[in-house]
């Protein structure tokens, strides 16, 4: 019973789909998943009721799939050759990261699960008066600028770890790992002029940060917000013009690759080649999204040998969540999910999350371009999912 109860919200996405017959397909759909595969080798079935089984969209069939256990995603994948290919596509699956929103009032945060679909709330008095800079693994680092307290907490399991004050204003910020995790840094960049930068690093357990002025080789100002990621031990830290500045946290070495950034096409207005972009990582391989109001985003992977972005046309089934203060890289999605960029806002009364297609070199849902650059990067970010929903029972 719980089963079908699961289905019938599942199909509830796609009400359009099955206005003819609602309650007749849906309690016929499951058994034919639970094993009963007689319900589509009837030969007395009605040719149209037929016709709506082989029809299902693709992005329906995946969703449905993805409740199933083990056992019941092999039997499923008998039925026919479309459902073999869905069933193997949905059968290894890691979690997409969640969307946290910020209230403008009050401590009720909403949670939003792009794969489902669904909200999830929680009272956070914990967050009051804080400023969310930045997330990882399900942390987010906090700062306090009344009383300058810089700070770890869990959401979901409601975890806080301290580190010792320091005074944040233009920073750009991230950490490296869990703070529960050995060899956790937090790593923070800002330009005191276009030749010198300021390093201020720190981690559980310190009494002090420690800050240090380096001289550039080549000219940087750090970006407006985070374009900052973690990978094979080091920082790197995008400008705001496209220059790659890399932090050693072991050798405590800071050098600005030669690396030339992506010449800003002429289809795109040069303030948001400049501003509304993104930085992800995955795998020690460094993704940079360009977006422009009026264009499809452009996506450069970093060849650390030539020393070039290059364009990427695919992400080999990569899915990229973006967020300015932010953003991540997964693999093993939801079919539907792979080889693309989300966004970290949602159309449609929460029902559908904005994000991009490489393969269909298109956005979802149609004509939802923003000018991300202009957003307010304090509304939103992508955050690491719960291990299970009892934080919010």
């Amino acid at each position: 019973m719980q089963r079908q109860r699961s289905s019938a919200v599942v199909f509830g996405h796609r009400d359009e789909v099955m206005e003819q017959e609602e309650e007749r397909p849906r309690g016929k759909l499951l058994q034919t998943i639970l094993g009963d595969k007689r319900v589509l080798r009837d030969k007395d079935k009605e040719p149209e009721e037929q016709q709506m089984w082989s029809e299902l969209p693709a992005e329906l069939l995946e969703l449905i799939v993805s409740q199933l256990t083990l056992r019941e995603n092999i039997r499923a994948s008998v039925v026919c050759k479309r459902w073999l290919s869905v069933a193997i596509s949905v059968r290894v699956v890691n979690k997409p990261p969640w969307i946290m929103y910020f209230p403008k009032f009050g401590d009720l945060f909403d949670f939003y699960d792009p794969s489902q679909r669904k909200t999830y709330s929680l009272e956070l008095p914990e967050l009051r008066g804080s400023r969310i800079c930045y997330t990882r693994d399900g942390w987010l680092l906090l700062y306090k600028p009344r009383t300058q307290r810089v700070l770890f907490f869990n959401p979901f399991t409601r975890e806080l770890i301290k580190l010792p004050r320091f005074e944040m204003t233009y920073q750009i910020v991230a950490f490296s790992c869990p703070p529960i995790s050995p060899g956790c840094i937090v790593f923070t960049v800002k330009h005191v002029s276009p030749t010198i930068v300021a390093i201020s690093t720190c981690y559980p357990g310190a009494t002090e940060w420690t800050t240090v002025n380096y001289h550039n080789r080549l000219p940087f100002v750090s970006s407006i917000w985070n374009k900052l990621v973690f990978c094979n031990g080091l920082f790197y830290c995008l400008s705001l013009t496209g220059w790659l500045g890399v932090f050693d946290p072991e050798e405590r070495t800071w050098t600005i690759r030669v690396v030339p950034p992506p010449k800003c096409p002429e289809n795109f207005f040069a303030k948001n080649w400049w501003k509304g972009k993104f930085m992800a990582e995955h795998k020690g391989d460094i993704f940079v999204i360009y977006t422009c109001y009026s264009e499809n985003p452009i996506i450069y992977k970093l060849d650390q040998t030539n020393k070039v972005w290059v364009e990427m046309k695919s992400l080999g089934g990569v899915t990229l969540f973006a967020s300015f203060l932010s953003s991540h890289a997964k693999i093993d999605l939801l079919g539907m999910m792979r080889n693309s960029v989300y966004f970290s806002k949602v159309r449609f009364y929460g029902k559908r999350c904005i994000s991009y297609s490489l393969d269909k070199h298109r956005y979802y849902p149609r004509k939802q371009c923003h000018d991300w650059g202009e957003q307010d990067p304090f509304e939103s970010i992508w955050i690491g999912p719960p291990k299970d929903l009892s934080a919010f029972a």
